[in-house]
C-alpha cells in the first residue's frame, strides 16, 4: 500500500497544533503564584538597622532604626476585565530581622490580564475593630493595642543621637482613620513570566518627609495623640512605591 507523504505531514502538523493548543489552554487554566518583594530604604540608602547613620529630616542629629514593621492588607490585582482579591489579606511586613527583604506570596492567582496592584497600609476598619484572627492579625501580638481593640498599623522604634545624648524614638500609629490605600500600575507581562514578581521600595524616611517634615527631636514619640498619628499617616501614604530604578541593586 502506498503511503501519501503529504497526508502524513498534514496529520503530524495537525497533531502538533492540537497538542500546542491543548497545552496553551491547560496552562491558561492553571493558577500562578505571585511574589511581592518589599525592600526597605531610608531615602536613597538601603536600611541598615541599629546604626545612627541617617540624618534627622527636620532638625539636628542622626537616628538609628531598631525595629520597623507595618500591616499591609486587602491586596488586589486589577486589570481591564480581571480582578483577583486575596482572601484573608492581612500581612505583617517586618524589617526587624537579618533579612533585608520581606516577601509576600499570593497563591492560586487565576491567570488573567492584570496591570495594577492595590493594597492598604494598615488594617481596614471592620478588621481593626474585631478580635478575630485573620491572616497575620493576632489580637495578642505586639502589634495589637493593649488599651483598646485594634492594631498598630505602623511601628518604628529606634534612637536619635544628638550631641552626646541618645533619645528613644517611638512611633506607633494605628487609629482606624490612619488606613491608607495604595494603588500602583505595572507592566502586565511581568506576571506572565517564569518568575511572576513585583518589587517595591519601602522608604521609611517618607514617614517624616511626606506632606509634613518632622523634627525627631521635637516629636520623638507618637502613640496616643490622634493629630500626630494623622500627620504621620498622611506622610506614610507615599512610603511604598514600585521599583523603578534598575541601575540600583536590589537588596536581598
Amino acid at each position: 500500500m502506498r503511503v501519501n507523504s503529504r497526508a502524513l505531514i498534514s496529520v503530524a502538523a495537525a497533531t502538533a497544533l492540537l497538542a500546542a493548543a491543548g497545552y496553551f489552554f491547560y496552562r491558561e487554566s492553571q493558577p500562578i503564584e505571585v511574589t511581592l518583594r518589599f525592600h526597605p530604604f531610608v531615602g536613597t540608602e538601603p536600611l541598615v538597622r541599629n546604626e545612627p547613620r541617617y540624618a534627622n529630616p527636620g532638625g539636628e542629629g542622626r537616628f538609628a532604626v531598631r525595629d520597623f514593621q507595618f500591616f499591609l492588607s486587602n491586596v488586589r490585582l486589577v486589570g481591564s476585565s480581571d480582578v483577583y482579591a486575596e482572601p484573608d489579606s492581612y500581612h505583617l511586613v517586618r524589617f526587624d530581622g537579618g533579612n533585608g527583604t520581606h516577601v509576600i506570596t499570593l497563591r492560586d492567582v487565576p491567570r488573567g490580564h492584570y496591570d495594577r496592584i492595590e493594597f492598604g497600609i494598615g488594617v481596614d476598619a471592620d478588621a481593626n475593630q474585631s478580635i478575630e484572627s485573620r491572616g497575620d492579625l493576632d489580637p495578642n501580638s505586639r502589634m495589637a493595642w493593649s488599651w483598646e481593640t485594634g492594631y498598630k498599623f505602623v511601628l518604628l522604634e529606634g534612637t536619635l543621637v544628638l550631641d552626646d545624648e541618645r533619645t528613644p524614638i517611638v512611633y506607633h500609629v494605628g487609629f482606624s482613620d490612619n488606613y491608607r490605600p495604595v494603588s500602583t500600575e505595572f507592566d502586565a507581562e511581568v506576571l506572565d513570566s517564569g518568575d511572576p514578581r513585583l518589587d517595591f521600595r519601602v522608604d521609611l524616611l517618607r514617614i517624616f518627609t511626606g506632606q509634613s517634615t518632622v523634627d525627631m527631636a521635637t516629636l520623638s514619640r507618637v502613640v496616643f495623640d490622634p493629630n500626630d498619628a494623622a500627620l504621620l499617616a498622611r506622610n506614610y501614604a507615599e512610603m511604598i512605591g514600585p521599583w523603578t530604578d534598575p541601575t540600583t541593586p536590589i537588596v536581598e
